[in-house]
């Protein structure tokens, strides 16, 4: 494909990161993702094919796209997802490609992502007590993710990220756990409000643990922090370090301190339809486009057109906001 503008929106920000869902299923069940029984998932003849992904993908990385991120659902319960790391990694013009998982099936298949391309790691862990894991997940399984972390690691996964929801009433509790365990094994904790994206509609904005709370209680545990750069603008995290040296922490604050102003992000759900927001109420269906005949050309012109619809933000601070139709899970993390 020759050499084309940038995705810019309206709002003159340049798009250049693309999450790709490669699956809506999961073998946990977080409450602020999914209903507790009875998912209903996609068919798996509308799920993207590996080749329809690597397809989207090439066309994104045309049009200024370097950075992608693999995410679910969970993205290890993909059959053969190595093969598509190799695809992905083969696509010249690819500065990072990594991965959100929940780190369950990361002993299996850790050294596997890791040998076919896979650059970068975010492992999930709300918890790091029992009880507020199967509170969190409603079902058993820390004792295998610390399992998988501990995989990943000996894989040679040098930058392991840990994202932690912050959820008031749960969180408080193993915030200071959390930090210890980051501190102690050289890893980076970022902790995620929640967000009105769970698929039970629970979400209330009191239930909301804001960032500076939390830096507040690792303070009080392992002395001051204090503000470092990011490592792009667009990045999402406020960070921070330990002023003894011992790690950083990230605080994602899309509640209480929207980042709108900086996103530079597209996603495609699992299913193929492509949106330019979490919180989007618009889609752009590439899957059809795909398997109907449309050209690269034509695919090009679909995300453009959805980064030209990207709204100035999401709204979740104003009256005006609506939840989207979709549950986390249905869009990807």
């Amino acid at each position: 494909m020759p050499d084309v503008e940038p995705l810019i929106d309206r709002f003159g920000r340049v798009h250049t990161n693309l999450r790709i869902s490669v699956t809506d299923r999961c073998n946990i069940r977080c409450f602020y993702c999914m209903p507790a029984e009875n998912v209903r998932f996609q068919p798996r003849s509308e799920i993207l094919t590996f080749e329809e992904m690597a397809r989207f993908v090439r066309v994104a990385v045309g049009l200024g796209v370097n950075k992608i991120r693999l995410t679910g659902g969970e993205p290890l319960l993909r059959a053969d997802l190595p093969r598509l790391v190799a695809m992905l990694a083969s696509i010249g013009g690819l500065n990072d490609i990594a991965m959100t998982t929940n780190g369950l099936l990361l002993r299996e298949y850790a050294l596997a992502i890791r040998h076919a391309g896979l650059h970068r790691l975010n492992i999930s862990l709300d918890a790091l007590s029992e009880a507020a894991f199967r509170r969190v997940s409603r079902r058993r399984g820390l004792d295998k993710v610390l399992d998988g972390i501990a995989a990943a690691r000996e894989a040679g996964f040098e930058r392991i990220r840990l994202n932690a929801v912050a959820i008031r009433g749960l969180t408080e509790q193993e915030a200071v756990p959390l930090g210890r365990f980051a501190r102690e094994h050289g890893m980076e904790l970022r902790f995620i409000e929640f967000m009105p994206l769970d698929a039970e509609q629970n979400w209330d904005h009191d239930r909301v643990l804001r960032g500076r709370d939390l830096r507040t209680m690792l303070e009080s545990a392992f002395g001051p922090m204090v503000p470092i750069g990011r490592d792009e603008p667009s990045q999402p995290a406020v960070n921070f370090a330990y002023a003894d040296g011992r790690g950083t922490v990230g605080f994602i604050n899309p509640v209480t301190q929207p980042f709108c102003a900086d996103c530079n992000r597209l996603r495609i759900t699992a299913d193929g339809s492509v949106r330019n927001c979490l919180f989007s109420a618009d889609e752009w269906d590439a899957r059809h486009l795909m398997r109907h005949g449309g050209t690269d050309e034509q695919l090009a012109e679909l995300v453009r057109d959805c980064v030209a619809g990207k709204r100035t933000g999401h709204g979740i601070d104003s009256d005006a906001f609506v939840r989207p139709a979709r549950a986390m899970y249905q869009i990807g993390g």
